[in-house]
C-alpha cells in the first residue's frame, strides 16, 4: 500500500502542487519542497509547478475582474470580506500590490479581481506577476525544503516512505489548518472595520 501511495505521489504530485498553487497555495508549494527533499522529485521541478501554478491562478482572476465584471461569480467575488481594500490597495500602489498579494492570505482571490477592476495595464501586471509567483514558489518550495532537513533529522533516518509521507500530509493538514485560521481572523478584522 505504501508503495502504491508513493508511486501515485511521484506520478501526480506535480501536477497536484500546480493545481494547489491555482487556488491558495501555500500548503501545495511547501508539500512540493518536502515531497523533493524525501527525492520523490527534484527541486527544481517543484518550484516550476508552483512558480506556474501561481501564476495562472493570479492571472485567471484578473483575467476574471477585466473581461468578466458583470458576471454573477465575480460579483459575488467583489462582494465578499476584503475585497474593497484590496481595490484602495491595487488602485493607489498597483507595482507592491500586485508584487505582495500573492503572500497576503486570504486576498489573493480578490486581490486578483480587484488588480483587474484597476486600470493597470495587462502587460505590466503580467511581468509584475511573473516576478511575484517566482519569488513566492521559490519561497514557500525552499521552506517545505529545509523543513525535510528538519524533520528528517528530528526524526531520524530510520523512517519508512509510508511514514514520511504521512508526516507531509500532517504538515500539510497543520499548514491548511493554520492558513484558514489566520484568513478567519484578517476576514473578521475586515468586517469589523468595514461596519
Amino acid at each position: 500500500m505504501t508503495d502504491a501511495i508513493h508511486n501515485l505521489v511521484a506520478q501526480y504530485g506535480l501536477i497536484a502542487v500546480f493545481l494547489g498553487c491555482v487556488a491558495e497555495g501555500e500548503s501545495a508549494a511547501l508539500l512540493g519542497g518536502f515531497f523533493a527533499h524525501q527525492h520523490v522529485f527534484v527541486l527544481w521541478q517543484a518550484f516550476l509547478a508552483a512558480a506556474i501554478g501561481a501564476f495562472v491562478g493570479d492571472t485567471l482572476f484578473f483575467t476574471l475582474g477585466r473581461s468578466f465584471a458583470d458576471y454573477p461569480l465575480v460579483i459575488k467575488l467583489r462582494g465578499r470580506p476584503g475585497f474593497s481594500h484590496a481595490y484602495r490597495l491595487v488602485s493607489n500602489h498597483p507595482d507592491i500590490f500586485v508584487l505582495s498579494n500573492r503572500f497576503i492570505y486570504g486576498l489573493r482571490l480578490v486581490g486578483g479581481i480587484a488588480a483587474g477592476l484597476s486600470g493597470i495595464a495587462v502587460t505590466r501586471f503580467v511581468i509584475l506577476n511573473v516576478i511575484s509567483s517566482m519569488v513566492w514558489a521559490g519561497l514557500f518550495t525552499t521552506i517545505g525544503y529545509v523543513f525535510g532537513l528538519g524533520a528528517e533529522r528530528i526524526v531520524g533516518q530510520a523512517l519508512a516512505r509510508h511514514e514520511r509521507l504521512l508526516i507531509a500530509l500532517a504538515i500539510g493538514l497543520g499548514v491548511a489548518v493554520l492558513a484558514r485560521f489566520i484568513a478567519h481572523r484578517v476576514a473578521k478584522k475586515e468586517r469589523s472595520k468595514e461596519t
